[in-house]
């Protein structure tokens, strides 16, 4: 495993409204390494996981994330920070007036893809890598908790991300499909060497697929090594 840190946090503090939220956080990531972020509802791992994406500012300390330095990144280089990764939400949210294919294809169009052939092969590529190559006319409302979650999946994955961040992604699934969805999850990790740090409060898919964790409590974060 390559050892150079794809994210590196330095005694950073973030905040909320009433105060702060996670305060002298130390924390690195390797490339192709697989974390999960664990911690009770409210200890900050949604606020910690949008300050990586430049969606959540930071107080103090440091923080660089694929080579980008959150702390003094410029407006208009998010959108470059963000076509490294792929973010992962408990729902899905994908457009529900689009198919699966034009949900995938708005990503692409919208990050600078124009051949429509390399539009095309890529997502069916990556539909094929998440399990739902027969589902790219499907509209969300047609398509099971599973399967949207693998298509939500697909779009993060669609830009070959160096870093996957995923918020709860079993969160609102049945055992069989979180199974599923981890296995795909941690296949990805191996076999495409694709960073991950994934929230979770699933401690039975933590121990059936284990990795190191995080976890954000008394206002910090603790990082066993």
């Amino acid at each position: 495993m390559d050892t150079m840190p794809i994210v590196t946090l330095n005694s950073m503090t973030i905040s909320h409204q009433d105060g702060p939220l996670l305060t002298d956080v130390n924390f690195s990531l390797s490339k192709g390494e697989f974390v999960y972020l664990i911690g009770k509802s409210g200890a900050g791992k949604t606020s910690l996981l949008r300050t990586l994406y430049a969606d959540h500012s930071i107080d103090m300390g440091s923080a660089v994330v694929c080579d980008y330095d959150l702390t003094s990144i410029k407006k208009r280089d998010i959108p470059m920070l963000r076509r490294k990764m792929g973010i992962v939400f408990q729902s899905a949210r994908l457009l529900p007036d689009r198919n699966v294919y034009d949900n995938l294809f708005f990503v692409l169009r919208a990050t600078g893809w124009r051949k429509r052939k390399e539009i095309d092969d890529r997502i069916m590529e990556t539909l094929e890598q998440v399990g739902v190559a027969d589902k790219a006319k499907s509209y969300p409302h047609r398509l099971s908790e599973g399967e949207r979650q693998r298509v939500g999946i697909a779009r993060a994955l669609i830009n070959n991300p160096d870093l996957l961040l995923a918020d709860e992604p079993t969160g609102n699934l049945d055992p069989l499909s979180s199974s599923e969805i981890m296995t795909l999850l941690t296949d990805i990790n191996k076999e495409k060497g694709v960073s991950m740090i994934i929230s979770s409060h699933d401690f039975m898919m933590i121990d059936k697929f284990p990795a190191r964790v995080a976890c954000c409590e008394n206002g910090t974060l603790v990082c066993p090594e």
